[in-house]
């Protein structure tokens, strides 16, 4: 007697309850698995964007806000700060490393940093091909953006005002690629670095020419533009000697206790620490991922409840069959494997049906996180907590068919068959 053709046969004897316990039982797989992958690959970006950045200092305004815009460049800044206000705080004995940053541009949606060599370091980032910028109007791309446009050595392009994709005017001063990073999988892969004073000379020259009336420009002509101490003075105070913040790594952890706090209070700029300014974003966005998760052990329950029934009625259904097998030799192990391998063949047709939704689930999500927000998120996949959720979903199943195999145990042959008679 094959125990296994029989059970491929009542598989498929009532399709309409197959289908169903298959399933609710692949969404809920797919929902568990693609709810811990997402969340799992979200923490970990947001851990590794944070490189050796203990503290950001910017403008006053909201110190979340601060973070995002500082360390994960995924919104707007909260402003300016005075650089040689901040090269005062860069002068610190408990600050080991101090880096200013500045943007306010981009080429095609892509921001455009300026910094000093140091900020590289921050995210491990090493040249591929070319070198770094030494010179202004020079800039070095990450692997994305030099992937994404097909920018080389020697390219030139012209960037963007503001940090939107559409509706900034472009800089007349062309920026020269001069060299590209090694892919990070961090926020370095989708930035187009340059020094510092690239992103002041872009602005230095854009604000001369709004400045400069035509009337003015017999008197341009003949002085010159740095021969207007005035004027010259009045940019130097203003934007272009402005950074957008600034990004410090401590000595030791004694220096996270006081140093924000005396910043805070006793100088117009704001510090925000991203570690803590990210645990509050995992709160708002843990309510969302433990609200998904419970819905999916609900959708779970229901459908071993399902599989229960689909069983239970095949066993009920087929009562007499089964007591006629008994009766030519069949012993009740051989039925219970029967109905557990009708359960088993839903539970693993449902399990490869849930991690393949769940990963095009994933990647389709992961594609709008690209191109909304220009970062490109590696899949972590965790084998352990996949190995777990199909242990949850086997005992699940193995509780549903020992409630089904109830009536088989408590099998009355002679009256099952006399009945059917």
């Amino acid at each position: 007697m094959n125990i296994w053709k029989i059970s491929i046969r009542n598989f498929r004897f009532k399709p309409l309850y197959t289908f169903l316990g298959i399933l609710t039982l692949s969404v809920s797989i797919a929902l568990l698995v693609g709810i811990q992958q997402m969340d799992k690959s979200f923490r970990n970006q947001l851990d590794n964007n944070l490189g050796e950045i203990d503290m950001v200092v910017g403008a006053k305004g909201s110190p979340l806000q601060l973070v995002l815009a500082s360390v994960l460049h995924i919104d707007n800044p909260t402003g300016n700060i005075p650089f040689e206000e901040a090269k005062g705080l860069m002068r610190n004995p408990m600050i080991d490393k101090a880096v200013p940053i500045s943007y306010g541009d981009n080429y095609k949606g892509y921001r455009i940093v300026g910094a000093t060599h140091d900020f590289p370091l921050l995210y491990d980032a090493v040249i591929k091909e070319g070198r770094s910028m030494e010179s202004p109007m020079e800039v070095v791309l990450g692997a994305t953006v030099a992937e994404k446009f097909g920018l080389r050595i020697g390219d030139t392009f012209q960037s963007s005002h503001g940090l939107a994709e559409t509706g900034g005017h472009e800089h007349a001063a062309p920026l020269t690629v001069v060299g590209i990073y090694e892919p990070t999988h961090k926020v370095m892969d989708r930035l187009i670095i340059t020094g510092l004073e690239t992103i002041w000379e872009v602005h230095h020259h854009e604000e001369e020419s709004i400045d400069n009336e035509p009337e003015s420009n017999d008197h341009h002509e003949e002085n010159g533009i740095y021969e207007n101490d005035e004027k010259e003075s009045h940019h130097d105070i203003g934007h272009s000697q402005e950074i957008t913040s600034l990004l410090v790594s401590f000595r030791n952890p004694i220096a996270l206790l006081n140093t924000p706090r005396t910043i805070n209070e006793n100088t117009n700029m704001q510090a925000a620490l991203p570690k803590f300014e990210l645990e509050r974003l995992y709160q708002f966005t843990g309510v969302g991922v433990k609200t998904v998760t419970w819905i999916a052990y609900a959708i779970l329950v229901i459908s071993c409840i399902t599989i229960f029934i689909s069983l239970y009625r095949m066993v009920r259904d087929r009562a007499f069959d089964l007591a006629l097998m008994r009766s030519y030799g069949a012993n009740r192990f051989q039925l219970v494997k029967m109905v557990a391998y009708e359960g088993f063949l839903i539970t693993g047709s449902a399990f490869l049906i849930g991690v393949l939704l769940s990963q095009i689930g994933v990647y389709f999500i992961f594609e709008m996180i690209t191109d909304q927000y220009k970062q490109t998120m590696p899949l972590q996949v965790e084998y352990q907590e996949l190995i777990q959720t199909g242990g949850l979903v086997v005992l699940m199943v193995l509780l549903s068919m020992a409630f089904a195999i109830y009536p088989i145990i408590k099998m009355n042959i002679s009256k099952i068959l006399s009945h059917e008679k």
